[in-house]
């Protein structure tokens, strides 16, 4: 039997629920899912993280502190995993850690995810890989999305055309076109607006399986004012996050008539048809798609997708043998390995940096 490769991936996304966990072994041809671990984040640590996208008196401080409460976090998660697996922390070759984003601006030249990956080292006794996306940045491109590369070689058929949807809090879609070269591109919200909106109203955090949008009506005028923001027309290579789609945003378009269960219902239009757009515009016509992230136990949405793209069969990476609730995290488990191999984790067609570049950075146990 060959030698187990193992890796710990760690992500935390643009949703702000907490942080996903995976043990994955590379040595078999297909990577296995040896063992999976969710940690919720408090309300206020939530919180802090969302202060934290917009300027704030010492926020330099305030990030330095919340990056040493999010290793901690980062580092029960991945004994937590372990024990799951009734693996040994001497096992595991390392971790690929994401980092928590609280701002993406790649036209400016930067990204910042934090974190504290010395001292996640330190608390695990395992090599942590950190900072994807920069690189990637400074070699021109956008730093996201990643996840292409991954899916390009785990879920590629030869022949059906396939896009892999991923709904976080933002949603991307990586297009796989039988003889073509990998293409993805941000779409536009996923779940962030829905969940910020359902927090608001509600005090939930999130809308469960969508009901509370698929008890609203669709409010045509302000869908088609939200889809006139200059970014669903740009040309990929794109991508965005909080900077562009806020609940500040959203208010500028909102009346005094508008009820918060039809702006649900609208926002949750927003992300299907802005998805339908993309697919349309850039993938041509598609056979399949498979959707991953938080949003694939959205069902409302999926009816939405299904209704908006009769002709395309719509589900979830389950089917394809990955559940969809971790492929993220084994993603970064997937670019960390490749790392510490010398090889390169992102895929300039997609992210439109000028070429192929070693992500990360390796913070030895």
């Amino acid at each position: 039997m060959p030698v187990p490769d193992l890796i710990v991936g760690l992500m935390s996304g643009t949703s702000l629920d907490g942080v996903d966990a995976v043990l994955v072994d590379f040595s078999p041809a297909t990577p296995v899912l040896r063992a999976t671990a969710y940690l919720p984040y408090s309300a206020e640590l939530r919180c802090d993280l969302l202060k934290l996208h917009q300027p704030q008196h010492d926020e330099l401080h305030q990030a330095a502190m919340l990056s040493q409460k999010l290793a901690r976090i980062y580092a029960d998660a991945v004994f937590r995993t372990l024990d799951n697996a009734g693996i040994p922390a001497t096992a595991v070759r390392a971790i690929g850690c994401h980092g928590q984003t609280i701002r993406h601006q790649p036209h400016l030249g930067y990204t910042i995810q934090i974190n504290n990956p010395a001292l996640l080292a330190e608390l695990t006794g395992i090599s942590v890989v950190a900072d994807f996306r920069s690189r990637d940045i400074a070699a021109g491109g956008q730093g996201a999305p990643l996840v292409p590369a991954f899916h390009a070689a785990l879920f590629r058929d030869a022949s059906r055309h396939r896009v892999i949807l991923n709904i976080g809090g933002i949603a991307n879609l990586t297009d796989l076109k039988p003889g073509q070269t990998t293409r993805g591109f941000d779409c536009g919200p996923g779940n962030m607006l829905l969940d910020a909106w359902t927090q608001r109203h509600l005090g939930q955090d999130y809308d469960a399986g969508g009901q509370w949008a698929a008890s609203g009506q669709v409010l045509p005028d302000l869908l088609s004012r939200l889809l006139g923001h200059p970014f669903f027309a740009e040309e990929p290579p794109k991508s965005c996050g909080r900077e562009q789609f806020n609940l500040d945003w959203l208010s500028t378009f909102l009346t005094d008539t508008d009820t918060p269960v039809d702006v649900q219902a609208t926002l949750l239009a927003l992300t299907a048809n802005a998805t339908q757009l993309a697919v349309q515009r850039w993938c041509g016509f598609v056979d399949e798609i498979y959707v991953c992230g938080g949003g694939a136990h959205n069902s409302a949405l999926l009816n939405k997708l299904a209704e908006l793209m009769p002709k395309v069969s719509i589900g979830t990476t389950d089917a394809l043998g990955l559940p969809a609730d971790w492929v993220e995290a084994v993603t970064f488990a997937w670019i960390a390995r490749r790392t510490m191999d010398g090889l390169p984790g992102n895929l300039p067609e997609v992210t439109g940096a000028r070429e192929e570049r070693l992500l990360g950075a390796i913070y030895p146990a």
